[in-house]
């Protein structure tokens, strides 16, 4: 038995993982990132559209701050956030932007004087101040009150992905490639590390640390149709979630984005609609703003998702061989803005469906695309339940999105989670030496090498392949944009006979070592109990969310569901998982819950509500001198890394 020690194991080697890596390693804590893959063809590369943070520099972006940006976060999270999560991001998002900078990330820039934008359909000149001329620029994306999607024309993850790494290079940090973590090693309330498989040799290797972080992505693979990459499985929450001690947050909670290309279901980003994009009916009508007046293409990507689909429902949809789609037109925005700043889009118009952007509309219709849900944490990144796990980014519930994310708030999640989380991490490693008996180590790796034997001995039984594929239909059909409880019930039922047969896998090809059937074999079953975990949370939370959008209960009940889904799986021959559910506390909310701002507030209001907002009010009315600073830290007084406390200057009024 092989075994590595390091101070901080790095589950995941996109954006997330690596800036944790980065920050641990600077504190002089040895960091070791497993990654599928090389880390530089990580998902995070695929992200277009680019990143928040409240810089204020563009004309469109003047009177952006924190407070605005935070704000948008807590509505475009239909109030299930976390607050406090909330305000670190938006306070530390300025200057993670600024940072990378400074490591190479060539962002779009600021050109003084007259430029013509598309808003609302309409060709618009626009004039940028002489002095803001060379500064970090902005774009409009939804539900935002102000241009703040940061951006390198469409490959805003590429360009991060790529400087990141380099500094992961830079500082001597390994990447462990064609790595899978298949089982944490745990034992009374400590994480120690995890039990390896390497893809290429088919070697379990174990991997012991003080801290251990999950930084895998979402798990998007759970769905027939989704723009997540084959390798956003959602394993990182599955071995979390089959500890039987960590708990996952909010797992039903996925976002559809509106503007996947058909059939495909690759994204094209939102860049287009919030550089002034048009979404078409089959009759060449813009019906967004019948239902949106307000935002348009530019409400939160739930609501045009819902509305959509909706549209489609009503036979106004485009007949395809594949099904129903609407036209994305970003014709209007002519030949030269496409090349520069929506030059991957192009490009996957021309290799994938064989058309030109510039010239022809693009087939689009919702598809999963993101999840809310993930390992939960407190504000620090650590489980509360296991000791010494912690998690960031898309595989986290943090949780900074609550029922709903904005575009452009994930990217720059991933970067600001591993710069606060990572900091914690190396506050764990500083105070918890690692003591671990290598009995422990060795059960652990013993058990998965008996799943495996056990896998490869088995001459008849069920195809893995077959049993996903199923499973993705399941959640597809059943568990989508719209939900009701005839259908989660069915899908319920179906994955409980799916998690039956998932316990009686053979293969053909009975190889240990570069074997994708065998791969498939292990990563099977944790996928449907996390399919089954999104199901059942869904069909229990009977109000409609955010993204989580119940038919049948279209209010959304702050009364009975202002609280977090926590799902454990404590004994695998358990076809359901044990759901718990957290609280939410309207009493130390900076902003109390209200309406979003789209169609009619159907709101089931909580009894605290009012006492809340009286109590703000108050707390304004005896402070009329605080400053927005003052009074922050009156509403919400947060904790947070001290290197990361300084307010963010913006030009023209330097600190304010």
């Amino acid at each position: 038995m092989k075994v590595i020690y390091t101070d901080s194991l790095i589950i995941g080697g996109g954006l997330a993982g690596l800036r944790t890596a980065i920050a641990t390693r600077q504190r002089g804590y040895d960091s070791i990132i497993l990654s599928l893959m090389p880390a530089k063809r990580s998902h995070s590369a695929a992200a277009q559209g680019g990143m928040q943070a409240s810089l204020g520099a563009s004309v469109k972006g003047e009177g952006d701050n924190e407070d605005v940006h935070f704000e948008d976060t807590v509505k475009g999270s239909d109030w299930g956030c976390d607050q406090d999560v909330a305000r670190m991001f938006v306070n530390t998002a300025p200057k993670a932007i600024r940072q990378l900078c400074a490591w190479g990330v060539p962002w779009s820039r600021v050109r003084k004087g007259d430029r013509e934008v598309v808003i609302n359909g309409q060709k618009v000149t626009i004039t940028e101040k002489d002095e803001n001329h060379g500064l970090i620029t902005s774009r409009d994306f939804g539900g935002t009150k102000k241009w703040r999607t940061c951006y390198t024309s469409d490959g805003a993850g590429h360009t991060m992905l790529y400087a990141m790494d380099n500094k992961a290079i830079e500082l001597g940090i390994q990447v462990h490639e064609r790595k899978e973590a298949v089982a944490l090693i745990h034992e009374d309330g400590v994480c120690y590390g995890a039990v390896v498989r390497d893809l290429i040799t088919g070697e379990l290797l174990a991997y012991v640390a003080k801290a251990t972080v999950i930084a895998t992505g979402g798990y998007g693979r759970l769905y027939a149709v989704t723009t997540n990459a084959v390798i956003s499985e959602g394993i990182g929450n599955a071995i979390a979630l089959e500890t039987g001690v960590a708990p996952l947050g909010n797992m039903e909670a996925v976002q559809f984005h509106p503007t996947a290309i058909v059939p495909v279901g690759i994204l094209t980003t939102e860049g287009c609609r919030g550089d002034g994009g048009l979404l078409l009916d089959k009759d060449g009508y813009r019906f967004m703003p019948d239902y949106e007046p307000g935002k348009k293409e530019l409400a939160s990507r739930d609501v045009v998702s819902r509305r959509m689909t909706e549209h489609i429902r009503k036979g106004k949809g485009v007949p395809s061989r594949y099904g129903d789609h609407l036209w994305l037109d970003i014709t209007l925005l002519g030949r030269a803005h496409i090349e520069k700043n929506l030059r991957e889009v192009k490009e996957i118009c021309e290799y994938f469906l064989g058309i030109d952007p510039v010239k022809e509309y693009i087939p689009v219709r919702p598809t999963q695309h993101y999840s809310m849900g993930g390992v939960r944490t407190k504000p620090t990144g650590e489980s509360p339940t296991l000791k010494g796990l912690f998690a960031a980014g898309e595989a986290s519930c943090w949780d900074m999105h609550g029922f709903n994310r904005l575009g452009g708030n994930s990217v720059a999640e991933t970067v600001v989670a591993g710069m606060i989380v990572g900091e914690y991490v190396a506050d764990y490693c500083a105070s918890n030496p690692l003591k671990i008996d290598t009995e422990l180590i060795e059960k652990f790796v013993n058990q998965e090498q008996e799943k495996i034997s056990t896998l490869l001995s088995r001459d008849k039984g069920e195809s893995a392949f077959a049993l996903k594929k199923e499973m993705q239909q399941i959640m597809m059909d059943k568990v989508g944009i719209f939900r009701n409880e005839a259908d989660l019930s069915k899908a319920v039922e179906e994955l409980k006979v799916l998690h039956q047969k998932s316990k009686n896998i053979a293969l053909r090809y009975k190889v240990r070592a570069a074997n994708p059937e065998l791969v498939e074999a292990i990563r099977v079953p944790k996928m449907i109990r996390l399919a089954q975990c999104v199901a059942y949370g869904a069909m229990l939370r009977k109000e409609s969310r955010g993204a989580h959008s119940r038919e049948d209960y279209p209010e959304r009940n702050d009364r009975d569901w202002l609280k977090r889904t926590l799902t454990f799986w404590k004994n695998e021959d358990e076809d359901l998982p044990e759901v718990k559910y957290e609280e939410l506390n309207i009493m130390k909310m900076e902003i109390a819950p209200g309406a979003r701002g789209y169609g009619v507030d159907n709101t089931i209001h909580h009894p605290d509500t009012e006492k809340r907002l009286a109590e703000i009010e108050e707390i304004k009315k005896t402070n009329p001198s605080a400053d927005r600073f003052e009074l922050q830290r009156l509403l919400n007084p947060i904790e947070i890394p001290e290197k990361f406390r300084g307010k963010n200057e913006r030009i023209g009024i330097g600190f304010k």
